[in-house]
């Protein structure tokens, strides 16, 4: 038996992608230019093409790319994650096929625990002293029962995808996710804090922590969409 862990972390990887900023300006120009739409463009040119695409919201050419990305974060990130459909493809470990290990989520102790306010005007902020210790106490108590009643009901001959129903939300879950630029700004509009944005945003901690590591991947890939992004409001086109 895997040995019980608690994370207060989420792995993101790129595994592999299609992806550039050259893929958007082909994708633009073949409306105007048919088949010499692969011609180069100077950089100035490029920059500013994309950035007049961002503006105007000619969303099409920026879902000629694609990035799957290797994700393990708790079950309870994957089912908000999994509410983007639009341009998104998923596939994800299932306990019906496979034992799951005992990994399970509790926060860092930076995060903050307690919330002010009424739904969608609410705040967090830190609780008292003592408070993220009892949180994770609490967490790593119940996930222990669970746990051991999940691997007592495997031990009886119930079958996976039975036993797994005694299992937490807290518990980690790894898949594949599939996107296009397109669809991954829309994901860090909502799913990201940022003073450039446009619309504010108040994503769940947790997915966030998702959203910047695949933020920080889709940047380096293309720089002059994620710029124009940034500097648009950060709103999907």
């Amino acid at each position: 038996m895997n040995e019980f862990t608690l994370k207060d972390d989420v792995d993101v990887e790129l595994v592999k992608h299609t992806a550039s900023d050259d893929d958007v300006i082909w994708a633009a120009r073949v409306s105007t230019l048919g088949e010499q739409a692969e011609i180069e463009v100077p950089e100035a040119r490029r920059k500013g093409l994309i950035n007049y695409l961002m503006k105007n919201r000619h969303g099409s050419p920026f879902e000629h790319t694609s990035m799957t990305f290797r994700i393990s974060a708790p079950i309870f990130v994957f089912r908000e994650f999994q509410r983007h459909r639009v341009g998104w493809s998923y596939n994800e470990a299932s306990g019906r096929y496979m034992e799951l290990a005992p990994l399970f989520y509790a926060p860092a102790h930076e995060r903050d625990l307690i919330q002010e306010g009424a739904t969608g005007h609410y705040t967090f902020r830190a609780g008292p002293d003592g408070m993220h210790k009892e949180v994770v106490r609490e967490m790593a108590e119940a996930y222990h029962t669970a746990y051991a009643h999940y691997s007592m009901l495997l031990s009886k001959g119930v079958a996976k995808e039975v036993a797994r129903m005694v299992l937490p939300v807290g518990l980690f879950s790894h898949m594949y996710a599939t996107c296009n630029a397109r669809s991954m700004m829309h994901f860090l509009g909502l799913r990201t804090k940022s003073e450039d944005a446009t619309f504010p945003s108040f994503p769940q901690r947790e997915i966030e922590m998702v959203a910047e590591k695949m933020e920080a991947e889709w940047a380096k890939l293309m720089p002059l969409t994620y710029d124009a992004f940034c500097l648009n409001g950060r709103v999907s086109p």
